[in-house]
């Protein structure tokens, strides 16, 4: 019995001090910068087929929100959906925007998922009050 406890402490700390050693990958604006073209090409494109994924298990979730009669279902689901997805955007036009969006340092930081997530959010509708008074439209 002493053996296996002492072999699951030294099994524990081993698997510690690798995992305390490995280096952690921040996949932010620094990382998306470090990338070659057709890297950045590839993360938009398995980012995407992740997304389509996610999408597709949402389809289960539609079939139990129907089955149990779930109010408001429908509406959060489709939520997701437009969440999850890049919209209209193509890979170029994803990889040319991040890279605007990272060329600012003070976006550096920011996770590329949060980013891709943004990206595919339409910019809001001007109305009256944002035009500058004095002009005419």
């Amino acid at each position: 019995m002493k053996k296996f406890i002492g072999g699951a402490i030294v099994g524990f700390l081993a698997s510690w001090a690798c995992a305390f050693a490995s280096p952690s990958f921040n996949h932010n604006g620094v990382f998306w910068n470090r990338m070659t073209g057709d890297a950045k090409t590839g993360y938009v494109d398995g980012y995407n087929d992740a997304m389509q994924v996610s999408v597709g298990k949402l389809d289960s979730l539609t079939i139990a929100a129907d089955l149990f009669h779930w109010k408001g279902a429908h509406k959060i689901i489709h939520q997701l959906v437009r969440e999850l997805s890049l919209s209209d955007l193509t890979t170029d036009e994803a990889v040319k925007r991040l890279d605007a969006l990272y060329a600012s340092s003070k976006y550096s930081e920011l996770d590329l998922g949060s980013a891709l997530q943004l990206l595919s959010v339409p910019p809001p509708a001007r109305s009256a009050a944002a035009t500058p008074a004095g002009s005419s439209h």
